[in-house]
């Protein structure tokens, strides 16, 4: 029985790495994380180590409340998954936060999407790859590509993700009520 939940949080910062990211990719979100919960307190990715710098990077424990998630814009998706599920992702988690200096930010493998060219690091990751790869070596396989190719986009389109909110990320955990969660979408942008 799927009766638990994780999220998948796509956001756009704005940043000038992002900026660039965006010139190339025409999507409104470049960067996935994943979160157990849905106050999106318990939130990991592959991202900046060092908020002031994008190219120092790696396995990362993320917080809505930074400032670089201040003036976001963000999809918020849920997925079901079975008891068993949460906890082997959970489980998972924990091993990376355990070999957290192990891991680096798989840079070289954006150019691989630049030019649709599998480029398989070992324990290096980029956001989306991330999140995807997580989710599909626990078997909730969402994308229908190499986990290398996977962008934020593509998680826009995987029918096991259901849209919960879309808007500024600021505004998200005050429209989320703490004994459910409502649907609510802001009108949708010229993306769709």
């Amino acid at each position: 029985m799927r009766n638990k939940h994780v999220y998948v949080l796509l956001t756009d910062t704005g940043t000038l790495f992002t900026r660039m990211i965006k010139l190339y990719t025409k999507c409104p979100f470049n960067h996935a994380s994943i979160a157990f919960d849905n106050k999106l307190e318990e939130l990991y990715s592959f991202g900046r180590k060092d908020q002031s710098n994008p190219f120092v990077g790696g396995f990362v424990k993320e917080n809505i409340e930074t400032e670089l998630f201040r003036r976001a814009k963000c999809a918020v998706y849920r997925c079901s998954v079975t008891e068993f599920e949460y906890h082997l992702l959970r489980r998972n988690i924990q091993k990376y936060e355990r070999s957290e200096r192990d891991y680096k930010y798989n840079l070289l493998g954006l150019f691989g999407i630049l030019f649709n060219i599998e480029i398989n690091r070992k324990n290096a990751f980029f956001c989306s790859q991330f999140v995807a790869t997580l989710l599909d070596e626990n078997g909730l396989s969402v994308v229908d590509k190499p986990l290398t190719l996977v962008t934020p986009n593509d998680f826009k389109v995987a029918c096991q993700l259901s849209l919960v909110y879309e808007g500024e990320l600021r505004i998200y955990p005050s429209v989320r009520s703490d004994k459910e969660e409502r649907r609510i979408l802001t009108p949708l942008v010229s993306s769709r």
